[in-house]
């Protein structure tokens, strides 16, 4: 897990409490910017896991290539 997925993760969660205490005390406004704090945390995660796994190909190339 790299530095994006893990912020990606805990933005996840933030908006996920703010979506439930918003639907909770009947704040839409509150529940809806949850519901984009976590959408945009999904998408920093994913970005993390894209990257992750391109570093992984590319050291894995790299040691194909040197024989190692």
């Amino acid at each position: 897990m790299n530095k994006d997925e893990l912020k990606g993760k805990i933005e996840k969660a933030k908006g996920y409490v703010k979506e439930e205490v918003g639907e909770a005390i009947g704040d839409r406004e509150l529940e809806e910017r949850g519901r984009e704090q976590r959408n945009l945390g999904k998408a920093q995660e994913k970005f993390g896991e894209v990257r992750r796994k391109v570093g992984e190909a590319v050291k894995e190339a790299g040691e194909k290539i040197s024989g190692e």
